[in-house]
């Protein structure tokens, strides 16, 4: 009789349909709040309700001269992303109109897409893959605005 059920169970649960909607995943500000890092850059983030974040970023891409000596480019951004589900969009304040970063949160870490020229310094992208350094309040470096 227990296998019989079994294979009732088993035909039941074959029969779902594959495409049943799940519900949205939403990131939690405990999941998100902190300073994240990557071998090239920074960002500070801070839930500040309404499924926005204030984001603060900067970026690094060294390089050595024909003479040996080490130089970088830098860039920064800042500004306001919306949350859609475990993805963040936001426009950095003072950067091309076609710019967008977008921030997915995923197991741990922070995935992040650069579209556009976003006026960065030469070679310097947000793009890449950031660890959580730390879980406090992060310490801004420029003023809210």
């Amino acid at each position: 009789m227990k296998i019989l059920t079994l294979a009732i169970l088993w035909i039941s649960l074959a029969l779902l349909p594959a495409n049943v909607p799940q519900q949205p995943q939403i990131v939690t500000a405990a999941q998100v709040n902190g300073t994240w890092q990557s071998k090239f850059g920074t960002f500070r983030i801070l839930a500040v309700g309404k499924q926005r974040l204030r984001v603060e970023w900067e970026g690094i891409y060294p390089y050595k001269l024909p003479d040996g000596s080490r130089m970088a480019n830098t860039g920064e951004g800042r500004g306001i992303a919306i949350i859609e589900g475990i993805e963040a969009r936001f426009k950095p304040e003072v950067s091309e109109d076609e710019c967008e970063i977008r921030m997915k949160f995923i197991r741990g870490k922070l995935e992040v897409k650069q579209e556009g020229i976003c006026g960065f310094g030469f070679n310097v992208s947000a793009a890449g893959t950031y660890r959580r350094v730390s879980s406090r309040k992060p310490k801004f470096v420029y003023e809210e605005g």
